[in-house]
């Protein structure tokens, strides 16, 4: 049994993913800054900002999943993702960890066709811009493995 571990356990997203690891008999971690109680799964409180507290919600972990919600207002964005992101790549690779991370497709910018991962990152915005930075600082860290 693996150990997989929600960063920002209280969304729309682990609210689903939660009952898919729970079928599959999976140990489960939730984390956020006011984690709510699931029957069977542990609750770990931690706030994604505070590099300390990520490192412990994550120590001992198989997999990570990034699904944290910030405000929608791009100065919390441009404040907040770099930060959330160090903290969550630093803390899988000490603890051998694969990363999860719920993205969306804002740094694509407007696409004409077919939209996949492998479209170049052309962000139309500020929030696009944010979003194609993070998903940069990932993929260079996916690169040397």
């Amino acid at each position: 049994m693996s150990l997989h571990t929600i960063l920002g356990a209280n969304g729309t997203i682990a609210a689903e993913l939660i009952p898919v690891l729970q079928s599959n008999a999976q140990q489960i971690r939730l984390v956020s800054r006011s984690p709510k109680n699931v029957t069977g799964v542990e609750i770990f409180q931690a706030d994604v900002l505070n590099r300390d507290q990520v490192f412990q919600a994550v120590k001992g972990s198989d997999f990570v999943y990034l699904l944290v919600g910030l405000e929608y207002n791009r100065k919390t964005w441009r404040n907040e993702w770099p930060v959330i992101m160090r903290n969550t790549i630093d803390a899988c690779k000490a603890a051998g960890a694969r990363l999860i991370f719920f993205d969306n497709v804002y740094m694509y910018g407007i696409v004409k066709g077919t939209m996949t991962e492998s479209n170049p990152h052309k962000p139309c915005s500020v929030k696009g811009k944010i979003r194609a930075d993070i998903d940069d600082m990932l993929l260079k860290e996916n690169e040397f493995g």
